[in-house]
C-alpha cells in the first residue's frame, strides 16, 4: 500500500478475522453472512472500536466485487434532515440489487445524529423496502435511536478495545512501519487512546513522523496531554497545602504542554484515585471536577477556574 496513506485506513480490518476485541458481535454476524441473509442491524458503541470497519466488510463478504454498486454510506452527522431519508436513501432502497444477493446495504454512519423526523421516515422506509434493501445504523449512543428504529434491529453493542488487544495492534504497526514504541509508550497509548482503535492509530502516526524511537514522552506531548506524573505533583503540592507553588506548576504544565482547562480536568479526575486520602475526601474533590468543568463548559475563564479547583482541594485535605 502507499506509503503516504494514513494509517487509519491503511490498517482498517478487510476481514472479520482482523477485527479486535468485539468476538461477541463477530461470531454472530458471520453466521448472517454464512446464510447470505441478515436482518436490518443498529451497532451502538464509542468511536473507533470497529463499527464502520465491520459493515465494510459485511458488503465485502456478501458483494464480493460488486460491493460498491450494492451499498451506500451515509454520514447522518453530515446529512441529518428529513429530504435525505426521503431522497437518497429512498431512491437507493426502491431499486434491485445488481448482484445475486436479493438485497443492497444502507449504512448510515452516525445515525444518532438524525432529527426525530428524519427517524420516523427512516422507521417507515425500513419497513417498505425490506426486500430490496437491509439497513445498518452505527450509532455511539442507542438511546437517541427511537424504540420502533430499535425493535426492527438486530441490536450489537461494541466495547472499548481492551489492553491486549491495544498491545497486539501497536506491535503490528511497529513492525509494519519499523518503528519502536518502549513499554511505557505502549501503556501511554492505552491511556490516552481510552481503546479507541482510530486515535491510537492517529497518534501513532503522528509520533512516528517525529521520531521512529517512540517513548512515554512522545505520546503525551503529540496527544497534547501532561506527563501523568506532572499532574501527580501538583496534587501532591494540593495535600501539603502548597497553593502557590500547586498554581504554578499549574500553569507552567499547561503552557509548556499546550493544554486546555478540559484536558487537564481530566487527567486530575484519574489521578484522584491514586491520592492518599479519604474515601470520602475523594469523592468531594471529584464533585468539584463536576462542577468546575461545567463552568467551564458555560464559558468561564478556564486558568481562574482551575485556581478555583485547587484551593477547594486545598481545603478539603485540610
Amino acid at each position: 500500500m502507499d506509503s503516504s496513506a494514513i494509517w487509519t485506513e491503511k490498517y482498517r480490518p478487510q476481514d472479520f478475522d482482523e477485527i479486535k476485541g468485539q468476538d461477541h458481535v463477530v461470531d454472530r454476524v458471520k453466521g448472517f453472512v454464512k446464510q447470505k441473509n441478515m436482518p436490518h442491524l443498529l451497532f451502538a458503541g464509542p468511536a473507533g472500536v470497529g463499527k464502520s470497519s465491520l459493515a465494510l466488510v459485511i458488503a465485502k463478504k456478501l458483494f464480493k466485487d460488486q460491493w460498491q454498486e450494492n451499498f451506500l454510506e451515509l454520514n447522518a452527522s453530515d446529512e441529518r434532515g428529513i429530504d435525505v431519508v426521503r431522497i437518497k436513501v429512498k431512491n437507493f432502497a426502491r431499486t434491485k440489487s445488481i448482484s445475486n444477493m436479493p438485497f443492497k446495504i444502507i449504512f448510515l454512519d452516525e445515525s444518532d445524529a438524525l432529527t426525530k423526523e428524519a427517524q420516523q421516515a427512516l422507521r417507515r422506509t425500513m419497513e417498505k423496502y425490506t426486500r430490496t434493501c437491509r439497513f445498518i445504523l452505527s450509532c455511539n449512543f442507542s438511546s437517541k435511536i427511537l424504540d420502533p428504529i430499535q425493535s426492527r434491529c438486530a441490536v450489537f453493542k461494541f466495547k472499548p478495545l481492551k489492553k491486549e488487544d491495544i498491545y497486539d495492534l501497536i506491535e503490528k504497526i511497529a513492525k509494519n512501519e519499523n518503528i519502536k514504541v518502549t513499554d511505557k509508550a505502549k501503556q501511554a497509548l492505552f491511556d490516552v487512546s481510552s481503546g479507541d482503535c482510530r486515535k491510537l492509530e492517529n497518534i501513532l502516526q503522528s509520533s512516528a513522523a517525529v521520531t521512529k524511537n517512540i517513548t512515554e514522552k512522545t505520546i503525551y506531548s503529540i496527544a497534547s496531554q501532561a506527563l501523568p506524573k506532572e499532574i501527580q505533583e501538583i496534587l501532591d503540592m494540593v495535600l501539603k497545602k502548597d497553593f502557590i507553588n500547586a498554581r504554578k506548576k499549574l500553569l507552567s504544565t499547561m503552557l509548556e504542554n499546550g493544554l486546555s482547562g478540559m484536558d487537564v480536568i481530566k487527567q486530575i479526575q484519574k489521578n484522584i484515585w491514586q491520592l492518599k486520602l479519604d474515601n470520602r475526601k475523594k469523592l468531594e474533590m471529584i464533585k468539584m471536577c463536576g462542577e468546575i468543568e461545567f463552568r467551564m463548559v458555560e464559558g468561564s475563564d478556564e486558568f481562574l477556574q482551575l485556581e478555583s479547583l485547587l484551593a477547594d482541594f486545598v481545603l478539603i485535605a485540610s
